[in-house]
């Protein structure tokens, strides 16, 4: 689990004990933190209209300061749980725009953090995959920044595109891509070369666990998309295989052991097949 969401975990806990908190959204993409914390007290709402309680957390994923000063004006007392690294990517954009140049950020649409990024903005474009660089208008100046949990390759190939679509136009680029992802895409790669089977463990919702199944697609022919235990099959294994594991960021250490667990309880440890984990600790920044 990286450390801008155990922090906002952390901080929900420490808020629920003191006074009744209401997070804005999912305050991470993992089911069994979300149900752990509404076990304790943390209520949810998926819009200011549906907040029962004066103090408003915000997400890990951060939101625009329109919502956040639109919040404050309807007098609810707003709490920050927004990831360092999302508020330096809000940093990014904004300097960007200051500058003159058109903002883009490559990431998913519908995606929260995305929608915070662009929350403050009245003309951008979001782009995801070369049909939508194909198009974006024609601009004197683009500014590029990336939702933190973006493939940085993807983020870097796309940058490439909209530098070769329109040459007489100055691109800039700022990586705000974390590091955490990073490291865990990197590591996966060398982990998926290596395995047979690889089990990804992360929220159905998390985007950096929906790249890390992609990117260990790419490098091993047999990838599942867990959130627990509960999920794995035997039938995915077979003797003699070398399974690996691999984590989202917003993945609790105690599903991940659960998952570690049941596998080598399933795979016999004097028998050939070995259990590789990687578990890659965020640089913080």
């Amino acid at each position: 689990m990286c450390f801008g969401v155990r922090d906002a975990i952390e901080l929900a806990n420490q808020q629920v004990r003191q006074m009744p908190v209401t997070v804005l959204g999912e305050l991470v993409h993992n089911q069994t933190v979300l149900q752990d914390l509404e076990a304790r007290g943390v209520r949810f709402a998926a819009t200011p209209a549906d907040v029962q309680s004066k103090n408003v957390l915000i997400t890990a994923h951060g939101t625009s300061n329109r919502t956040r000063s639109q919040l404050q004006r309807d007098g609810f007392h707003v709490l920050e749980a927004t990831c360092p690294l999302v508020h330096f990517a809000h940093r990014a954009l904004a300097q960007l725009v200051e500058q003159g140049f058109h903002p883009v950020i490559i990431g998913r649409r519908d995606h929260v953090e995305v929608r915070g990024l662009t929350g403050d903005l009245d003309d951008f474009d979001v782009v995801l995959d070369a049909g939508d660089v194909e198009r974006l208008r024609a601009r004197d100046r683009f500014g590029v920044v990336s939702q933190t949990t973006q493939p940085i390759n993807r983020v870097r190939e796309l940058v490439g595109m909209i530098r070769v679509r329109f040459p007489g136009a100055e691109v800039r680029f700022r990586d705000t891509v974390c590091q955490p992802t990073k490291q865990r895409q990197s590591a996966a790669i060398e982990l998926a070369r290596q395995c047979d089977v690889v089990i990804v463990i992360g929220g159905a919702n998390s985007n950096n666990t929906r790249e890390l199944v992609a990117t260990c697609s790419c490098h091993c022919p047999r990838v599942h998309h867990v959130q627990s235990a509960a999920d794995l099959q035997p039938a995915w294994f077979s003797d003699g295989e070398v399974v690996g594991i691999t984590a989202g960021t917003s993945t609790p250490d105690t599903t991940i052991e659960a998952v570690e667990g049941w596998l080598k309880r399933f795979i016999p440890q004097d028998k050939t097949r070995n259990v590789h984990e990687t578990m890659v600790e965020p640089l913080r920044a």
